[in-house]
């Protein structure tokens, strides 16, 4: 099993707003569950978006299959949100049994 946290950090005012746009946009992209957590004690502005996949490819086909079949209505809402941040990253670390 992998845990995959996506952070950002968002632009002054844009924080609950993006925040708010990822807890709705990624559960239906990984069929997982999903923590979506906003900063209480670090760097301002951040959110971090954190699931669990059972294995890479599984990663991998849902953002593959998220670009190919994306629902419009979430490709409308999902528009221009990387003008709501200043720096992002992705981390994957596998769980150890």
């Amino acid at each position: 099993m992998f845990i995959i946290k996506n952070t950002f950090i968002a632009k002054p005012g844009h924080a609950g707003k993006l925040a708010a746009l990822l807890k709705e946009a990624t559960p239906p992209l990984l069929n997982a569950n999903v923590k979506v957590m906003i900063d209480f004690v670090t760097d301002f502005n951040k959110i971090v978006v954190e699931y669990e996949v059972q294995d890479l490819a599984q990663f991998e086909k849902a953002m593959a299959d998220f670009k190919a079949n994306a629902n419009p209505e979430l490709k409308a809402k999902m528009a221009g949100y990387t003008d709501m941040y200043h720096t992002g990253k992705r981390e994957i670390f596998k769980v150890l049994d």
